[in-house]
Order: structure tokens, then C-alpha cells, then sequence
């Protein structure tokens, strides 16, 4: 390391400081120091001696830090330095015990505001989980607000200490989710929460994370599910009789009919409907790029009927024209959508639907577990698979990779990402008018969805 020259700062002087082949500090005297990295990197220094152990404090980064910040921390320093309190030690100590006191809870709220909020557009998903998986709390539609569940199927760690949870907990905590039936969750959840606490070590709120040589307790199972034409046949013989609401009967069907993610087809709005194209905002589009999705006859029967529901159901006026939410959430005062998180819930559930007696009670097997009936005939398949199971039979009809992506929303990969600038559109149109004649063909039992296809060109909102 270059040896230190000592000379008053100014502000003018950090600034000019410039990087090196190797670190190199300036000093002010009494120890007040700045250390200058090969990466240009600025640091401030309190160096110093106290029972005759040299010491180093990190005073702040600059120029995050300003001269005027660092020096009054220096004297500060400086002055228990002189009455015998050693600072660095001081500090270390308040910062073991802020860690100590640190609660999972903290460590939630702290994750999701200064990581997940600011990189993941999916931080809302990230947040309902770890509350619900952790602190056993859920939050009510349209509420701002999150409360105890009554049931106690989650491990409950909102009163423990961040530094207290152990790789034990951890695997406890995966095996609980194991046993009520959902092993893609508990390793959903293993992502999640070694995030956070890996999160928690790299800001200094731990020491050490507890998912060090933890893995998966579950398979990883390859998202490779698609649904064959007798269960699509079988899937829309259901559905309509299915325990969910209408909206999301009607949502599940959008996402089959438009492979659009489930998520995006559950916040469509009047809004982003001109004639027969559907424009998901890039601000609502999981790769963040505006996307225009063709909206065959079908498609605008289902919408409008949805639309014509919304006005029944919320009591709104009829002879005026509607504008909001396809598929908005059951709290008729709030202006939002059914949640994206209400459609494989509703999924879920209805495969394996628990059964009662005429009293309510649960019934339950020979083996004494909770007796269920699968309202959909199906097995085990969810939303997004619905979105596949579009994809394949495009592909099957014949339609290439690229238009296929593009009906989708994939992003463009390689060099075709910057010359093939072509938006696909016609081709977009022509893939999903094929699909859903298909579709029509294998439901064509289901009058009410077959269509002829000759019409989907005429076919407007009212």
C-alpha cells in the first residue's frame, strides 16, 4: 500500500483523487483518513491506537458520505478515543445487538421494501408468501392490512429472532409444506426465503444464513404438463359447475384461449381493448414489453359476457356503456382485479375439493385423512399449463417456433433480438384464429363456445 501523504481535505481534493494500480489512502492527521481502490472506490478512515491494538474504523463510503458527514463522525470517534472507549468496538457491539433484536417479521419488511420492491416485478407474490409461510398471516382482498390466519398449517415464525432460526427450522419448515400436500410450494418457499435471509447477510442484518447446504426436499418437476383434447373436453364439461366464481371460470378459459399468463389475463381492462386486439402494458407484461394479443370471436363472446356479469352482479347501469375490469375482484367498492393468485388456488382446491357431512363436519378417508372429490376430472395441472397446452397445439398445427414466441411475448434471443425487428401480427392473428377453431372442435358438444370461424373478424364489444 502507497504511503500516506497528510494534508487538510476539501471537497475539491476527494473529488480529484484518482485510482491506481494499488490502494492507496490519504490522511488528514489524528487519523482521519480516505482510502482510494484500484476500482475507484472511496472510502473514509478513522485509524487509530487503544491499548496498544491499532485499530480501523470504517467511517462511510464516498461520496454517499460527504467530507463534512465523515469528519464530524471522526471527531466523534475521536473523543472516546481519548476517554478511554475504544468506538470500533462500540459499534460492533450496537450492531450485534440491533442483530440480535432483529425479528423475522423486520427482516420481511425489510426485504420486501429495499430488495424485492426494487428489483422483482413479482415482489406483491413474494410478500404474500413469506408472510403467509413464516408469520402464518394473510391479507383480505381490497385490505392494506395483514392478520392472523385462523388455521395453523403454516409454521409460525413472527415471534422469533432472525439470528435464532437454525438449518432445522428450515427443514421443518419445508417438510410442513411437504405434508399438507403442496411440494412445488416448498421449494417455491426454500427459493424465497434463502433470498431473503442470503438478503439479510450481504446488508449485515445476519452474520450467517441457516440455508447454507440446505436443498430441496421436493423433485423438481419439469414444467412439461399439457392438457390432451379429451381433457380439454372434460375440463370445459366441469368448469362451469366447479366451486369458483364466475370470473375466474371465465379468466381460466381467456388464458386457454389466448395462452396469455394467467396473471396478465386476470388484470385485463376495458381499457387495453381496441376492436379486436388486447395491448398488455409493458408495466403489467411479466418481460416488461407492451404486447398485442389478437382476440378472436370467441374470445370477445367470453369478454362480453363477462362484461355483461360485471354489470348484472355490481348493478350498474345498462343502457351505458361498461368501463373497468373484466374480471374484477368480489369487493364490489374496490376498483381491482380478482387477484392472479385466485386462479391456481381455485385450480388447486377444486381438484381436491374436501368433502363434509350434511352437519359441515370434514369427512374423512379409511386412512383417516381428509376425504376429497376432484370437481374437475382432471389431474393435477394448473393455470399456467393452460398457456402450454395453447403453445403445443399451435405447434402442432404447424406454426413455427417464432410466431409461436411471439404469440406468447417471449422475448427475442440472440441476433434476432436486434435485426428481426417484424411484430408478428398477422401471424399472431392466424395462430389464434387456427386455435380456436380448434378448441371449438374438441368442446363442439359445449354450443355455447363453438363458433364458427368466418365470424371472428365481426365480432365487436357492445
Amino acid at each position: 500500500m502507497a504511503r500516506s501523504k497528510s494534508t487538510m481535505f476539501t471537497d475539491a481534493m476527494i473529488r480529484k483523487l484518482k485510482p491506481e494500480d494499488k490502494k492507496y489512502i490519504r490522511s488528514e492527521g489524528n487519523g482521519f483518513t480516505i482510502r482510494v481502490m484500484p476500482s475507484g472506490a472511496k472510502t473514509w478512515l478513522y485509524v487509530y491506537s487503544i491499548d496498544g491494538k491499532r485499530r480501523e474504523m470504517n467511517l462511510g463510503g464516498y461520496p454517499d458520505v460527504t467530507l463534512e458527514t465523515a469528519r464530524i463522525s471522526f471527531e466523534d470517534a475521536k473523543r472516546k478515543v481519548k476517554n478511554g472507549i475504544d468506538p470500533l468496538a462500540e459499534k460492533e457491539q450496537a450492531e450485534e445487538e440491533k442483530r440480535n433484536s432483529f425479528s423475522v417479521a423486520d427482516l420481511i419488511d425489510e426485504y420486501i421494501k429495499k430488495h424485492a420492491m426494487k428489483f422483482k416485478r413479482s415482489w406483491q407474490e413474494d410478500e404474500r408468501l413469506l408472510r403467509k409461510e413464516l408469520l402464518n398471516e394473510e391479507k383480505k382482498k381490497g385490505s392494506t392490512t395483514w392478520s392472523k390466519r385462523s388455521d395453523k398449517s403454516s409454521t409460525d415464525w413472527s415471534k422469533r429472532k432472525a439470528s435464532d432460526v437454525t438449518k432445522r427450522d428450515v427443514t421443518l419448515l419445508l417438510e410442513s409444506i411437504i405434508d399438507r400436500g403442496t411440494p412445488a410450494m416448498s421449494n417455491q418457499v426454500l427459493k424465497v426465503v434463502r433470498k431473503m435471509f442470503n438478503f439479510a447477510v450481504e446488508r449485515d442484518i445476519l452474520q450467517h444464513t441457516p440455508f447454507t447446504g440446505v436443498k430441496a426436499l421436493a423433485p423438481n418437476i419439469s414444467r412439461e404438463r399439457t392438457l390432451t383434447e379429451s381433457e380439454i373436453k372434460t375440463l370445459y364439461e366441469k368448469i362451469d359447475s366447479a366451486a369458483m366464481s364466475f370470473e375466474i371460470q371465465s379468466a381460466l378459459k381467456l388464458v386457454l384461449l389466448t395462452a396469455q399468463r394467467p396473471g396478465e389475463v386476470s388484470g385485463i381492462h376495458t381499457n387495453e381493448i381496441d376492436g379486436n386486439w388486447w395491448t398488455i402494458p409493458a408495466e403489467r407484461s411479466k418481460n416488461g414489453k407492451e404486447h398485442r394479443v389478437y382476440l378472436t370471436a370467441t374470445s370477445l363472446i367470453l369478454i362480453a359476457d363477462s362484461m355483461a356479469h360485471v354489470v348484472k352482479t355490481r348493478e350498474l347501469p345498462t343502457d351505458v356503456k361498461y368501463s373497468g375490469y373484466i374480471f374484477p375482484c368480489p369487493h364490489k367498492k374496490k376498483e381491482q382485479p380478482i387477484d392472479s393468485h385466485a386462479l391456481p388456488v381455485a385450480v388447486r382446491r377444486n381438484l381436491a375439493w374436501p368433502l363434509v357431512d350434511k352437519k359441515g363436519q370434514p369427512l374423512y378417508d379409511k386412512n383417516g385423512k381428509p376425504a376429497t372429490e376432484n370437481r374437475l376430472g382432471l389431474a393435477q395441472f394448473t393455470p399456467h399449463d393452460l398457456r402450454r397446452t395453447a403453445a403445443t397445439f399451435m405447434g402442432q398445427m404447424g406454426f413455427m417456433d417464432e410466431i409461436i414466441d411471439a404469440v406468447l411475448n417471449h422475448v427475442k434471443q440472440g441476433i434476432i433480438k436486434t435485426y428481426n425487428r417484424h411484430d408478428y401480427d398477422e401471424e399472431k392473428k392466424k395462430a389464434l384464429v387456427a386455435w380456436e377453431l380448434k378448441l371449438n372442435n374438441i368442446t363442439a358438444n359445449n354450443t355455447d363456445n363453438a363458433l364458427p370461424n368466418e365470424q371472428a373478424n365481426e365480432t365487436e364489444l357492445v
